[in-house]
Parts: structure tokens; C-alpha cells; sequence
């Protein structure tokens, strides 16, 4: 039997993080998202050299800072130009939890020209977030003509 190249319960882009105490940034992404802890692997000084979390139907990886070895997370070196995207049920709901957890509201979430009610944040290890509901199926024309039409409204042509 071969070995699946991509493993079961995995989809080809997987997120793997770095943050300052991982193990902090397992408990808000439990409360702020409701994501599941698959496992943790400790290394040197008892720091999380990889954990595995389980959000909706995907999963993402995590580990503690290793400057030694170059791995630093955003908070250590200014803001990430990374942003994260969650699809869920209730955008509002969500966005409120992560707040509420300790996310920094970076977009309020509003309804957008392309179909999804929207906002951002930015989780206290300097990750960015964005979190959106599908609202409204759009064809490419439909789509390109609202994006023009809110462009032109915020004076950019």
C-alpha cells in the first residue's frame, strides 16, 4: 500500500506558526477560535518544538521561538505580513470570541463587495487573522463591477 503523499486529515497549505509560548497560544487559539489540541511534541527546556491543532475541517502546526535556530515569531521582529484566513459559520460570533480571548480588533467586520462579511484581528502572538462568512454567491463580473463601485466610493480610482 503507498504512503499518501498529502496525509489523511491534511489539505495541500497547512499553516505552521511560530510564537513566543506556545503553550499560551494553544489555550487562545482553543477559546478565541474553538480549535483542538492533536498533540505536542517537547524540546530542550521543556519549550513546544511542534504542536498540532485541529480548527473546523484543517489543521495548522505551532512551535515555540528558537531564535538559536531562526525561528522567531512576529512579536519578536515587528508585525507578520502574513495573514491567516478562517471561513466560518458566523463571522460575527467568531470575531467577538477572538476579541474576547485577546485578539487586537484590526477591521471591524462589515459586509464586503465580494461576498463575505468580514473583519480582522491580531492574535497576542502577532499573528493576523482574518474571518469571514460567505454571504453571496458573485460572478466575476459582478464581483469586479462592486469592487470598482467601492474603490470609487473610498476616492480610489
Amino acid at each position: 500500500m503507498a504512503v499518501k503523499r498529502v496525509p489523511e486529515g491534511y489539505h495541500t497549505i497547512t499553516p505552521h506558526l511560530t510564537v513566543k509560548d506556545a503553550a499560551k497560544a494553544i489555550e487562545f487559539y482553543k477559546k478565541a477560535f474553538g480549535a483542538t489540541e492533536r498533540g505536542r511534541h517537547l524540546g530542550p527546556g521543556g519549550k513546544i518544538m511542534h504542536a498540532e491543532m485541529q480548527l473546523g475541517d484543517s489543521r495548522f502546526m505551532l512551535n515555540d521561538e528558537f531564535p538559536e535556530m531562526g525561528a522567531c515569531g512576529p512579536t519578536g521582529t515587528g508585525r507578520s505580513p502574513v495573514t491567516i484566513h478562517l471561513y466560518v459559520e458566523d463571522v460575527d460570533k467568531v470575531y467577538n470570541q477572538a476579541v474576547a480571548a485577546g485578539a487586537k480588533a484590526s477591521m471591524p467586520v462589515m459586509d464586503q463587495f465580494w461576498g463575505d462579511r468580514y473583519g480582522m484581528v491580531t492574535d497576542p502572538f502577532g499573528h493576523n487573522w482574518s474571518i469571514g462568512s460567505h454571504i453571496k454567491d458573485m460572478t466575476p463580473a459582478e464581483m469586479e463591477a462592486a469592487g470598482k463601485a467601492a474603490m470609487a466610493a473610498m476616492g480610489k480610482h
